[in-house]
């Protein structure tokens, strides 16, 4: 796996790739960190579940954990979804913190993709989830090409809507029960960023 440091992102995208800040390090979803993922989001039900997709039929049979991070790497290979785990390197090992995933990746003419991310509790309110978000989004526009990245954002995460906002995302717009969430369709307000409004690098406008 390929370490990048940024400002030296690479001219190809080619997974697995990690992405590294000072003390942040975003790696490659592996089928090994499956348990420490599950013991992140379980001490953090309460805090995430409000904001957790759920499917609208509940009855259809789950997905494997190991087919399910197949999938997720077939389709990173693919370039199609890129799941980063978010670390905290100043342990050793680094633990997993949260997770940031770049999905809906469309190429041709629309070059975009939306932005989901969750993290744990205790890391919450430190300035890393936009750090994440601006080394996911300068490594889309510089090595993939992509030209806007999106985040949508349900109205009452005032938490995201801190994020998007310290990062100057604009916004565009609501979209009336858009994702299936807690139980409900819940509406989105959605956010985004071109090329041309981020310039050298979002990087450049957050630290930790």
């Amino acid at each position: 796996m390929r370490t990048v440091d940024p400002p030296a992102f690479p001219s190809r995208h080619r997974w697995p790739v990690a992405l590294k800040y000072d003390p942040l390090l975003l790696s490659s979803f592996r089928v090994s960190d499956r348990q420490e993922v599950a013991i992140v989001r379980t001490r953090n039900m309460t805090w995430l579940n409000p904001w957790e997709a759920t499917p609208p039929q509940p009855s259809l049979k789950p997905v494997s954990h190991g087919r399910h991070a197949r999938k997720l790497a077939s389709n990173a290979r693919a370039g199609r979804t890129l799941p980063w785990m978010i670390r905290w390197m100043p342990a050793d090992p680094a633990p997993i913190i949260g997770q940031i995933t770049l999905t809906s990746i469309m190429y041709g003419s629309a070059m975009t993709g939306s932005l989901g991310y969750w993290i744990d509790h205790s890391y919450a309110g430190r300035g890393i989830i936009p750090v994440a978000v601006a080394l996911v989004t300068d490594y889309a526009m510089t090595t993939m090409g992509l030209h806007r990245i999106e985040i949508c954002i349900r109205p009452e995460n005032r938490a995201s809507l801190r994020v998007v906002e310290k990062l100057g995302f604009r916004y565009e717009g609501s979209r009336p029960r858009f994702i299936h969430i807690a139980g409900s369709w819940r509406d989105h307000e959605v956010f985004a960023l071109t090329q041309e409004e981020v310039g050298p690098g979002l990087l450049s406008r957050v630290s930790m």
